[in-house]
């Protein structure tokens, strides 16, 4: 059973097919997307395609994403969960994205905290890791102020709109927090 999390002000829940409006909204706004090494959406039939994915890969033992939705309101305001999840090594990358509207609110530090934590715990994870965009300032002042240390650089590692772009490599890891 897909796991529910519950923060102060979110619930973290499995993304459904009507969630790919919310999808569309986040992954179609350029400024979503632009360090996010995905290509922005265009239209509908994409978004329903991620929402596949993401039932896939937790299907598959391949990772979990979690939407996220404000208590007492309807729809998704992004999402957030693991990839490339390894069960034998422990380990797991963390990615989010929330929709510009709901920036600087505190929502994506108050998703992280929990899902870290369920990481951590419920998940049985060791080692957490991120790999973000070295020009994405709000990511990376986010990871840093949860604990996140900053490994180096993964040089033209990503690509966007056809540019290569590096990017930082994090971790967090369970018994040095």
């Amino acid at each position: 059973m897909f796991p529910r999390l519950e923060t102060e002000r979110l619930v973290l829940r499995e993304i459904s097919k009507d969630d790919a409006e919310g999808i569309f909204a986040c992954f179609s706004n350029k400024n979503v997307t632009q360090y996010y090494g995905q290509d922005t959406l265009e239209n509908m039939e994409q978004a329903e395609a991620f929402v596949d994915f993401f039932a896939n890969s937790y299907k598959e033992n391949r990772g979990i994403r979690w939407g996220i939705e404000i208590k007492g309101a309807q729809g998704i305001i992004g999402t957030i969960g693991f990839n490339a999840w390894s069960p034998k090594h422990k380990r797991a990358e963390i990615g989010y994205e929330i929709h510009p509207n709901q920036w600087r609110k505190g929502y994506t530090l108050e998703a992280l905290t929990k899902v870290i934590e369920y990481g951590f715990g419920e998940f049985g994870l060791t080692r957490i890791g991120a790999v973000v965009f070295t020009e994405n300032e709000a990511s990376n002042k986010l990871l840093d102020k949860v604990g996140f240390l900053k490994e180096g650089v993964l040089r033209d590692y990503m690509y966007q709109n056809g540019e290569a772009y590096d990017t930082y490599v994090y971790s967090l890891l369970k018994y040095n927090r």
